[in-house]
């Protein structure tokens, strides 16, 4: 009975309670051509030695020294082997909320250290605990965007990563808030001119993303300016954390939405990863999520709380910013040791790293095939149009050379045609550059 939730006896006593004599029974009203009466088709049970073994042999099917040079949202970086060892400790496995400071001391206090990194990271005044990730940290900024102007209207740059548009479409739906998508020009910027007209008296924010989804840095200067102008917010979403160890911080920004994934979270098949949210200190009341703050006890020590979480859970519901219900503390943990074990100088060698290997990956594929977007900074991204099928290209390199190719952007960017996104990291090979380009000219 170790794996049945209940004994013979058990449900016995609960169709007594209801007044049905079987199982058969309670389950009479549904039409037997709808009842599933033979057994399923599983393999025999296993003894508990016996499912170790089976899921060993499974994981040494697994290939080893893969190569990645996908992004497009999640990046591989190096993990010190110092986050899995300090998480693991047992200060850290206090209650799931850290609603009692006497007992939760040590997850406070690393969440207010991770606020405070984060503001120094994106030039903001306030940060927030985390979020879900960056899809639903971007979401919430343009539902907190709207809660700031009183505006119902929000306008999103199409080269803002795919699957964030998607979820932030699937916010507004229910939200009834209109979406405007404007488009990238020749060098895969926001169109200035085409922003310019879409920006209304009605407008609550432009969500924008920086470096964009394809590497691209946009010129966060100038669509401020456009969006300001129009009484708007500029939100900034970041999905490659790192690339702030070395861009300028967008400052101009009212809200930045920032995915720390690239801070020591590994890539685990997309997620859990941790999403941030950080602001102006005027907007604080209307940030989602919770934050911790700083303070002193009767005896003068310091010490933290929890000093602002305005969800549903604790206010009404109509006034709460956020029906996420939870932080990713964790997460952000593994965040923030990576942030001290590295530090500021640590960071911007580390950014140089990569931005030297994705120059290195775009000269080399770019001598075998056409680099759009040219003539605007990036960082670790770009994308390039070949004559081989980029499907084919990602499928030949995945099975017969061992590494994860770019990212084939049809299915995304039809107008794109056959065109990939590429990324390097300070854990791609000059090797694996090399192999890559000889087969994308195959």
């Amino acid at each position: 009975m170790r794996y049945l939730p209940k004994s013979p006896d058990e449900r016995k006593l609960m169709l007594d309670a209801i007044g049905a004599g079987s199982v058969d029974e309670l389950f009479a009203p549904i039409p037997e051509r709808f009842r599933f009466t033979r057994d399923l088709c599983l393999p025999p049970q296993m003894a508990e030695s016996e499912i170790v073994d089976w899921f060993r042999a499974r994981a040494a099917e697994n290939a080893n020294g893969q190569q990645i040079l996908l992004g497009a949202g999640a990046y591989n970086h190096y993990r010190p082997l110092a986050i899995d060892t300090l998480i693991s400790r047992g200060e850290w496995f206090t209650a799931y909320t850290p609603y009692q400071p006497e007992i939760a001391q040590g997850t406070l206090q690393a969440i207010f250290e991770f606020q405070t990194m984060i503001c120094g990271l994106t030039g903001m005044e306030v940060a927030n605990a985390s979020m879900y990730d960056g899809s639903t940290g971007a979401a919430e900024a343009v539902m907190m965007a709207m809660r700031v102007t009183g505006r119902h209207e929000a306008i999103l740059a199409r080269s803002v990563h795919p699957e964030y548009r998607e979820v932030i479409a699937t916010y507004a739906k229910y939200q009834g808030l209109p979406l405007t998508e404007v488009g990238f020009s020749t060098n895969g910027r926001v169109d200035l001119e085409a922003l310019d007209k879409a920006v209304t008296d009605k407008t609550a924010c432009v969500l924008i993303q920086s470096p964009n989804f394809f590497g691209t840095i946009e010129d966060v200067v100038a669509i401020a300016d456009i969006v300001h102008a129009k009484g708007a917010l500029l939100v900034v979403s970041v999905a490659e954390a790192l690339s702030l160890a070395l861009v300028k911080p967008p400052a101009e920004a009212d809200i930045v939405a920032l995915e720390a994934q690239s801070f020591g979270v590994p890539l685990s098949y997309g997620g859990p990863y941790a999403g941030v949210i950080a602001t102006r200190e005027k907007f604080i009341r209307q940030i989602p999520g919770r934050l911790a703050g700083q303070t002193t006890d009767r005896d003068g020590k310091r010490g933290f709380v929890l000093t602002l979480s305005t969800r549903e859970q604790h206010i009404r519901r109509e006034k709460a910013t956020s029906n996420i219900c939870t932080n990713q503390a964790l997460v952000a943990l593994m965040v923030n040791i990576y942030m001290d074990v590295y530090g500021k100088v640590g960071l911007r060698e580390l950014a140089e790293q990569n931005l030297a290997k994705a120059a290195y990956a775009r000269k080399t594929l770019g001598a075998k095939a056409k680099v759009l977007f040219e003539g605007a900074p990036r960082f670790n991204e770009f994308v390039i149009e070949g004559t081989a099928d980029a499907e084919a290209v990602f499928t030949r390199l995945s099975k017969d050379k061992n590494i994860v190719a770019g990212l084939p952007l049809k299915r995304f960017y039809p107008e794109l045609g056959n065109t990939s996104l590429w990324c390097a990291t300070e854990l791609t090979s000059r090797e694996a550059i090399d192999t890559a380009a000889e087969e994308v000219a195959r």
